[in-house]
């Protein structure tokens, strides 16, 4: 058949708009249907099977209790004055107008016309709608629109609700994110142009293989979906990842304490003891030796301990702050002193390991402790006024909520963190994977920072009670009324140098959060803000040249006026450390060999981050 004048061979061969979501094997469709079916019920046999069982309790009413009173509080304020109501509506049913007007009007257009009215458009950044056919095609351009639309003015309803106290418009605008995140229509078959087509040119095939994906998700979550992010298979703890040479040199119930192997001849004299954070695991610190701080820092003369945290059990339910810090904090002081007969040490600590550690220092000053001689924190919050999203989870009846499920076992599960954690960031960190995995059925590739990220801890109840009070709930460290061994507590004790990194798009640990907490603190401190986010803003590798750090005069006042006058320089902040660190004391001794005076218990990276829940 000859071709129609003007019109090229590929445009001829290229399938029509409707003819690419037409299915091409009708049989060969209804059975791979058929199979979905099969391995969707796998999937639900393996969620049922240990509720059957008695193996999992749900909770999940509690939290949707607080959605939907939290947003009743929300609609209470629109519904209140009719005149507010009719406004609001009239500016959503206003831009629904505009949407059908995009629409007919990309109808009536000649294709590869632009339509005379201006459509909707995502975000900036937003890789949800990249597809050519979200804006090509009328259909899912006006699904898309009308979605936009939508999510947009349910985010003004929060916004504008003068009514709402900031914890309840701070519920409200996460909840609100959450829905908006999940009805998006890139996360349906029938609704995302690109999953239609895949799954007509497979004749369903991707759908068996994501509904047994689901299947072996729940599984290996026993009975709780446990998303996958990577492709786990292609990293082992010791083998690549968490390889810096080293021994383990102590064990208490809470902690083991590793001493890693020098590379220089000469290192410093005062050796370092980082408190990593006990949720998730210390080889963030560790991923690989091009990422790894530990090792950079031994590079540079560091005679460097960790400590790694226990992956607690039901025997560990009663392990309070005051243990972690008896049998991890100053255990690892009494194992450096054994090991290398110092006494003085620097000290760093990372998230809630820091917090740990500023607490730490308050009881030890009172108690004349002084071995650590000065402290460096990574994205640490001592006050939390300002404190990130997970705030959110924190009020009376939520902790109560957790603290019951905490008791039934003596522990929270590290699948409730890893969930809570992803939900902070669920257009990247949930949405996209359930797309790739269960809808197009296609494995995640490998990525070691996403296997860290799922290589989950359990919480020790009595630990992570006392964390969500003292700390997020009544904010009691910095207000000097944290007790702790009998005693209670002042950060203003706390007189040696400190280093306080934040990262300015941390929303963990806000920068503003952490540079207040600055003032509470008896000594000199040097705040630096560090570019990009809790995890990368850290960990960077000068080798890398990514991202920039921010220093400047004392953290006091207002942030904002901090950060204009602040010198930008391109770049890690690891040497700016590094030269902080020796300027407080540069003398360097003769190397020291991991296990030389105490036995060694083992290689590194030890037996208790090998733990999974």
């Amino acid at each position: 058949m000859s071709e129609k004048p003007g019109q090229g061979k590929a445009e001829s061969e290229a399938p029509s708009s409707a003819e690419q979501y037409l299915v091409k094997d009708p049989e060969r469709f209804a059975l791979n249907l058929a199979r979905m079916v099969e391995q969707a019920g796998k999937a639900a046999s393996a969620w049922v099977e240990p509720r059957e069982k008695g193996e999992v309790r749900d909770h999940v009413a509690e939290p949707v209790a607080d959605m939907v009173k939290t947003f009743s509080k929300l609609t209470e304020y629109w519904l209140s004055d009719p005149q507010r109501a009719l406004e609001a509506q009239t500016q959503l049913f206003a831009g629904y107008m505009n949407v059908w007007a995009n629409a007919i009007s990309k109808v009536a257009t000649p294709q590869g016309s632009e339509p005379s009215s201006e459509s909707i458009k995502p975000e900036r950044g937003d890789k949800r709608f990249q597809d050519p056919e979200w804006s090509q095609n009328a259909f899912f351009d006006f699904l898309k629109q009308a979605y936009l639309i939508t999510s947009r003015w349910a985010s003004d309803l929060v916004e504008r609700a003068d009514g709402l106290d900031e914890h309840t418009r701070h519920k409200a605008s996460f909840y609100m994110k959450q829905v908006s995140n999940a009805i998006s229509p890139s996360n349906f078959i029938l609704t995302n142009p690109e999953l239609f087509r895949e799954t007509v040119a497979s004749n369903g095939e991707n759908l068996v293989k994501g509904m047994k994906m689901l299947a072996e998700d729940i599984a290996a979550g026993k009975g709780d979906l446990k998303l996958r992010q990577a492709d786990y298979t292609k990293f082992e703890i010791g083998k690549n990842v968490a390889v810096t040479p080293g021994k383990v040199v102590g064990r208490s119930d809470v902690a083991e304490i590793i001493q890693y192997a020098p590379t220089t001849e000469k290192v410093l004299k005062r050796p370092l003891l980082i408190c990593p954070p006990w949720i998730n695991k210390f080889y963030i610190l560790d991923l690989n030796p091009e990422k790894s701080f530990i090792r950079w820092a031994i590079e540079q003369g560091h005679t460097v301990f960790v400590i790694s945290w226990v992956n607690p059990d039901e025997r560990h339910g009663t392990k309070s702050w005051e243990a972690y810090i008896r049998e991890g904090l100053q255990y690892g002081l009494d194992t450096i002193e054994k090991e290398t007969g110092e006494r003085e040490v620097n000290a760093i600590g990372y998230c809630v390991g820091g917090t740990l550690l500023a607490a730490a220092l308050a009881l030890l000053a009172q108690e004349g402790d002084e071995r650590i001689r000065s402290a460096t924190f990574f994205t640490t919050q001592v006050d939390f006024t300002y404190a990130g999203d997970l705030k959110v989870f924190v009020d009376e009846d939520q902790v109560s909520a957790v603290e019951r499920s905490m008791n039934e076992k003596g522990y929270l599960d590290g699948t409730k963190m890893a969930t809570a954690f992803n939900m902070l960031r669920s257009g990247d960190l949930i949405w996209p994977y359930v797309v790739n995995n269960y809808m197009r059925g296609k494995d995640p590739l490998p990525f070691d920072l996403l296997y860290w990220n799922a290589d989950s801890t359990r919480m020790a109840a009595a630990n992570h009670s006392f964390y969500l009070r003292n700390c997020y709930l009544e904010n009691n460290l910095s207000q000097g009324r944290m007790e702790l061994a009998g005693r209670t507590v002042s950060l203003a004790d706390v007189t040696i140098p400190i280093y306080n990194l934040a990262a300015k798009e941390d929303h963990i640990a806000p920068a503003r959060s952490v540079f207040l907490g600055c003032k509470y603190f008896g000594g000199k401190v040097d705040y630096v803000m560090a570019g990009s986010g809790h995890i990368a803003g850290v960990i960077n590798p000068p080798q890398m040249n990514k991202y920039q750090h921010w220093t400047g005069g004392k953290p006091v006042g207002d942030f904002d006026e901090w950060f204009a006058k602040a010198k930008e320089t391109p770049g890690s902040w690891w040497p700016n450390w590094q030269e902080w660190i020796e300027a407080r004391e540069g003398t360097r001794v003769a190397a020291r060999i991991p296990g030389k005076h105490l036995k060694a218990l083992g290689e590194a990276p030890g037996t208790y981050v090998k733990v999974r829940v």
